[in-house]
């Protein structure tokens, strides 16, 4: 099979054959359809994080598929299952990671990696789902889609007819701004720097959008909210902006903040505030819990609640992954890039 590997910290990924071992306890073989290329990947590929111990090894977190083959002691998912792939851990066995080898080196892959074209899997990191929701749009629900429905729903436990501001349209970004509006949102204010992502998220529910370039956005927010947001969250991964998030907060309001920034940055805020109501909190994966999350996330796409055929920006093979991280460093990418592993090659 063809996977994609990280050999060296800001260094193309390397497209190579990859022979799979034999299943042991707990393990799932999966056929994967598609896969989306999460912004945290390109942070690993340019060390945002600091030093790699674990080079070379397999990429990518967010997938799905059709499972080929079952290992021992497997009972939530069955040969023949679409599933999704993603890094919160669900129901399961919690298996021994995958051994993978090009004849050379061991290649390192952890629990969860989605850019290969066939993965051995933990059991519960696989989560299946109904047939009828389309591939590409059910790899999202192994990352962005249930973080943004975890951070909203699971960590702030947010009340409908509240005001939201979320700094930082991205990825997860995009659909706290949706999960807010399905919520029941008053207000859902979009602040990013780039008109093109602030009108996708008008698309897919944001009332209001401030370019954060033209105005300023704190000011902008607590004119809109008459004095601050009762949420609001940060998905840009840049200290200023979580600083700002903290300050576009209303005096009994809640900041989330959900990006990661540089190893070697510090927060600097005001303390006076929490003393008289204002909260402030972090959030892994948004809590997410798989089994119940991923299946609802499927219910309301397929009756048409849920918008996630506009999170796309692009469709690739795997051979042009890497065209396709530069134009996310770039800022080029308005969405997701889907990789479609059937797709014909560009070569």
């Amino acid at each position: 099979m063809k996977v994609a590997v990280l050999y060296e910290i800001n260094k193309p990924l390397v497209i190579e054959e990859v022979t799979l071992p034999p299943l042991k306890y707990g393990q799932v073989l999966v056929k994967l359809k598609t896969s989306g290329l999460c912004h945290k990947q390109l942070e690993e590929m340019t060390g945002k994080r600091g030093h790699d111990p674990f080079l070379p090894h397999l990429l990518g977190h967010e997938g799905a598929g059709i499972v080929k083959d079952i290992g021992p002691g497997v009972s939530f998912v069955n040969k023949g299952d679409h599933v999704v792939l993603g890094w919160m851990k669900g129901k399961g066995i919690n298996s021994e990671p995958p051994e993978y080898t090009n004849g050379r080196n061991k290649l390192n892959a952890g629990w969860i990696t989605t850019f290969n074209e066939y993965g051995i899997y933990s059991e519960n990191r696989v989560t299946s789902i109904k047939k009828e929701m389309p591939f590409d749009v059910a790899c999202l629900l192994g990352c962005a889609v249930t973080t943004g429905y975890g951070v909203v729903n699971r960590i702030a436990k947010m009340e409908s007819r509240k005001k939201v501001a979320v700094f930082g349209i991205g990825g997860i970004g995009l659909n706290v701004v949706q999960w807010a509006s399905v919520r029941g949102a008053t207000h859902v204010i979009a602040v990013d720097l780039r008109n093109d992502k602030l009108e996708l998220a008008r698309r897919i529910g944001a009332t209001h959008v401030i370019n954060a370039g033209n105005e300023h956005a704190v000011d902008a927010v607590r004119t809109i909210t008459d004095g601050g947001a009762d949420y609001v969250f940060e998905a840009a991964g840049n200290i200023h902006v979580m600083e700002q998030a903290y300050e576009a907060t209303n005096g009994k309001g809640l900041t989330v903040l959900m990006g990661v920034p540089k190893k070697e940055d510090k927060l600097c805020i005001d303390p006076i505030p929490l003393y008289l109501g204002r909260r402030i909190t972090g959030c892994h994966g948004g809590d997410t819990v798989k089994d119940e999350d991923i299946p609802l996330a499927v219910d309301l796409y397929l009756q048409g609640k849920l918008k996630l055929n506009e999170l796309i920006t692009e469709r690739i093979h795997l051979s042009g992954i890497n065209e396709a991280f530069q134009r996310m460093k770039e800022g080029k990418i308005v969405g997701r890039s889907i990789i479609e592993f059937e797709r014909s090659s560009p070569d």
